[in-house]
């Protein structure tokens, strides 16, 4: 019996084939093969399939194997009659219209078929007029009766989808996403996408563009690898008879089943991003979803992503922010082999935008917890170098006093002290040797203060401890971070992973890298880029330090490790001097060389065994 439904005014003509499915179709039992040829005949001039039997025990064959929309039964049968047969049918299959013929005008008899469960009651003879009323009206019944479930679980589906993207959006909102948070939550968007309450694609994949998007790569996905594999987890999901609600904060691996065979397919995705005609990248690009049906699409598809997959039909969807694409949803039906519609499409876009937002609020914040980390790495260089940041002032200062009094004073002060000298040794008078003995004494107090002066800018004495220079080399470079925001000068350190530790003096080294720093960023006064890399060879490892400052402007290179000699352009040659000599007692070395282009690089080399 069709579940009733309340009648409504269908202005539109009813047309008796579209009532029926592709695959469906009507059923006459009547033991009287001249009614059950009149009733075919009939039908079938209606465009109706129809199949005639004449038994219940042959109905129910019909039944098992093919999908009955309308049984039109006579009440007196052979052996089991329509009166007995009519419960079970009913309660068999409570889509199936059934029509009562008999020959009885029993008004008791009618009443208790319809009690059972019939949708109408006919008397033979039965005429054309009626017979094709009764057909249609159980027909359309049937029809509204079915398409009304279907709407009904549409709009709860669609109910527990929206509460389902706003426990995501919640989540997005209240909580930063680190990589494990992202992770869980794309996670839990495909769960959505797999679940029979969510959008009930049999399996879902998901690929993102790597960090410098050059590389589309799989990195995730959820379903089963077999049919015998489905079973148990929709068996299971059932058993524990979770929603969507509960899915979500479920994570696969806490499900019944695993995922390990998908998870093996979706590491072999690699595709690299300047193959533009792939269809994974055709969607990114284009940000529009792939709709592929049986091998065929809107671009090419390449057998070896079909042999991937393992399936000639799915759904590709791009996922993308305003910064730029991120990577791809693809969705099958492996297992159901369930068509899928445009409306699949639709709804998995919805799931895909999710998880665009799901990446864009982790990777802002990401970049904000890195600007904070560097912030926080400023402020405790700063607190921790104030000392060496004076101290390297303090030497500037006195490398410029230094050269001025050594170059002013010395060759005045040594003429003085050999003419008091040479006197001293001419002149026999006591009076006039007491005065030239006080001449030659200060003469050489001044010559050893001078001495004393330079000697302090070069210290020699070594505190020598094994230290990460990498480290060192980040530190010396964040020292200046507010004089480089406040210059405009953007900076690039490309320092290896891999950790050099060296036998070093660390403060000596790390005055070394400022004073070159702070040369290369007062030689950009107008803004520019500092960059910081690295090259490690066999027995040595090099950290070079490049601007795009002004550079020399007489290109006379050898004349600035010269302590008298300095630039206005880059630094004074006290303070190359002090970086020559700090790197020589570490049994290294640094050369300068003018760029190409623009501005200078400074090349430091430690020795450094592997």
């Amino acid at each position: 019996m069709v579940e009733h439904f309340p009648s409504i005014d269908r202005s539109v003509e009813r047309s008796p084939e579209r009532l029926l499915g592709d695959d469906e179709i009507i059923v006459v039992v009547d033991d009287s093969e001249d009614s059950a040829l009149l009733l075919t005949c009939f039908l079938e001039s209606r465009r109706l399939p129809v199949v005639a039997t004449n038994s219940a025990e042959s109905l129910k064959s019909i039944l098992a194997l093919k999908n009955v929309a309308l049984v039109v039964l006579d009440l007196e049968l052979p052996g089991q009659n329509g009166r007995d047969i009519l419960p079970e049918l009913v309660q068999t299959y409570p889509d199936l219209g059934i029509v009562m013929v008999t020959g009885s005008e029993d008004l008791q008899t009618a009443l208790e078929c319809l009690r059972r469960g019939a949708d109408d009651y006919l008397t033979k003879p039965v005429s054309a007029d009626q017979f094709s009323h009764s057909v249609i009206e159980v027909l359309d019944k049937r029809r509204l009766a079915i398409d009304n479930r279907i709407f009904r679980r549409k709009l709860q589906l669609a109910n527990l989808r929206t509460q389902f993207l706003h426990h995501l959006i919640l989540k997005m909102n209240s909580a930063y996403l680190n990589a494990k948070d992202l992770r869980r939550v794309l996670q839990t968007i495909l769960i959505g996408i797999t679940s029979e309450e969510g959008l009930a694609f049999n399996r879902a994949f998901l690929a993102l563009f790597n960090t410098g998007r050059t590389m589309l790569q799989g990195e995730l996905a959820i379903g089963p690898g077999s049919h015998e594999e489905a079973a148990q987890i929709w068996e299971g999901i059932r058993n524990e008879n979770l929603d969507l609600l509960e899915l979500f904060e479920r994570s696969s691996l806490d499900l019944p089943g695993s995922d390990a065979v998908v998870n093996s397919i979706v590491r072999t995705l690699q595709v690299p991003a300047d193959q533009h005609h792939h269809p994974l990248i055709h969607a990114c690009r284009n940000r529009t979803s792939i709709p592929v049906y049986n091998g065929r699409a809107a671009v090419d598809i390449p057998r070896e992503l079909l042999d991937t997959l393992g399936v000639d039909s799915f759904v590709i969807t791009p996922l993308f922010s305003p910064a730029g694409e991120l990577g791809v949803i693809i969705a099958d039906n492996f297992v159901t082999n369930k068509p899928i519609d445009k409306f699949d499409v639709e709804s998995l876009e919805i799931f895909g935008g999710q998880a665009s937002l799901a990446i864009e609020h982790s990777r802002l914040y990401t970049e904000m917890q890195i600007k904070i980390d560097e912030l926080e790495l400023i402020t405790e260089e700063l607190e921790r170098n104030k000392d060496l940041l004076v101290e390297s002032e303090r030497y500037t200062a006195l490398g410029q006093m230094s050269a001025q009094l050594v170059h002013a004073l010395r060759n005045p002060i040594t003429s003085i002290g050999g003419t008091a000298r040479l006197l001293n040794k001419r002149v026999k008078e006591a009076e006039e040797q007491k005065f030239l003995n006080v001449l030659t004494k200060e003469s050489a107090k001044v010559e050893s203060t001078l001495n004393d002066l330079f000697s302090f800018v070069t210290d020699t004495r070594l505190n020598l401890k094994k230290q990460p220079l990498f480290d060192l080399v980040r530190r010396s470079v964040m020292v200046f971070y507010g004089q480089m925001k406040k210059q405009n000068i953007r900076y690039q350190v490309n320092l290896s992973d891999t950790p050099v530790v060296i036998e070093l003096d660390p403060e000596k080294i790390q005055q070394a890298f400022m004073h070159l720093i702070k040369n290369s960023i007062e030689s950009m006064n107008n803004g520019g880029t500092l960059t910081v890399f690295d090259e490690i060879g066999d027995n040595s490892v090099s950290i070079v330090i490049t601007d795009t400052g002004a550079g020399i402007p007489n290109g006379d290179l050898s004349k600035l490790v010269d302590p008298f000699y300095t630039t206005k352009t880059y630094g004074t040659g006290m303070g190359l001097t002090l970086v020559e000599q700090i790197l020589k007692q570490h049994n290294g070395y640094f050369s300068l060389s003018a760029n190409p282009e623009q501005g200078m690089s400074a090349r430091v080399t430690l020795p450094y065994s592997r």
